[in-house]
């Protein structure tokens, strides 16, 4: 092989090179393949109910016999399925004392991935691959990034939401737009 050739491969092998390790570095990130072996465990308490069972401060009260706070309500629960990824656990609808609603997750296992949501959806929870894409088609609603894909944790439900028009929870790839797992909220 004279000089003359050698020269025409390298510049073609380089820019094949370039490109090869454009291509993976765009989706090791697009991907994340090793958060699939990351678990982030988050244990969280319902709020409200820390203080629930502490006696009332000993003292003299001009207010008379002091009433306990309510405690928080379960309004409608379910358990989560499988989608896209193996998913285990409970979803709870509940209003808290102060009249505001938490989703709250308790013990989600899930597998980690990018860019997962907890999403409220009106779509109904199917099994298979046929509930995979559902949660984002109607009325949803966004309540977060998941903030760890195994434990028990709180959502919130933005003020403005009935929460009563929603039948479902899905824990969301935002990035694929997939379902890893869904509940349907059963009236409790």
């Amino acid at each position: 092989m004279g000089p003359g050739r050698r020269a025409r491969i390298r510049p073609w092998a380089g820019g094949v090179l370039v490109a090869a390790v454009a291509v993976a570095g765009l989706g090791l990130y697009w991907f994340q393949p090793w958060k699939l072996w990351q678990d982030e465990t988050v244990q969280e308490a319902l709020p409200g109910t820390a203080d629930a069972g502490r006696a009332p401060a000993a003292g003299p009260s001009s207010a008379g016999p002091s009433a306990s706070p309510a405690a928080p309500v379960t309004l409608a629960s379910g358990e989560l399925i499988d989608h896209e990824h193996a998913t285990s656990g409970t979803v709870r609808l509940v209003r808290l004392a102060d009249g505001s609603h938490v989703v709250r997750v308790e013990d989600l296992d899930t597998s980690n991935g990018p860019d997962l949501r907890v999403l409220l959806s009106d779509a109904p929870v199917r099994e298979g691959r046929a509930g995979w894409h559902v949660f984002d088609d109607g009325e949803h609603v966004g309540l977060g990034g998941l903030k760890g894909n195994r434990g028990s944790q709180n959502y919130p439900v933005p003020a403005d939401v009935d929460p009563a028009r929603y039948r479902s929870v899905s824990i969301w790839c935002d990035r694929f737009d997939v379902s890893f797992g869904a509940a349907r909220l059963d009236p409790a």
